[in-house]
């Protein structure tokens, strides 16, 4: 069996063989590792390959540079992705750069974080949260053979 995963770096979608080691993954396109530990920062259309095409769950920051409780959440965020990928993916989408995507999720406040999952949203919630709260959705919803 397989997972698969989409690169952050150039968007190519590979298949994971669940008995490897996923933090040793390479993309099959570009040769880069698949999980460097950084939240992604993501446009619209790569958001949305990302979400539809992958078999793990995408952990989601909305964010904006000039938001206060953003520039707080932005450290946790980071924490998490280094301690709980490749069980989860974690991308960052800047509302001022694409508001049509944030507008298609109801963004009213910011740091707005949800969990997508099968392209769907299974979790989500407004406002500073912490790194416990990460944990929980990566337990909850996070791949569990990537542990």
């Amino acid at each position: 069996m397989s997972v698969q995963i989409v690169c952050v770096h150039c968007d190519a979608i590979n298949r994971l063989p669940q008995a490897r080691d996923p933090k040793a993954g390479k993309c099959g396109k570009c040769h880069k590792a698949l999980f460097d530990g950084h939240p992604a920062a993501l446009t619209t259309a790569r958001f949305r390959k990302h979400v539809a095409n992958s078999g793990i769950p995408i952990i989601v920051d909305f964010w904006a540079a000039w938001c206060g409780p953003c520039k707080a959440m932005a450290p946790i965020f980071e924490r998490a992705a280094a301690e709980l990928e490749p069980r989860a993916r974690f991308v960052k989408i800047d509302v001022d750069a694409e508001p049509q995507l944030s507008a298609q999720y109801g963004i009213k406040g910011i740091p707005a974080l949800f969990v997508f999952q099968d392209g769907k949203i299974v979790a989500n919630q407004a406002g500073l949260a912490d790194i416990n709260l990460l944990r929980r959705w990566v337990e909850t919803h996070g791949a569990k053979a990537a542990a």
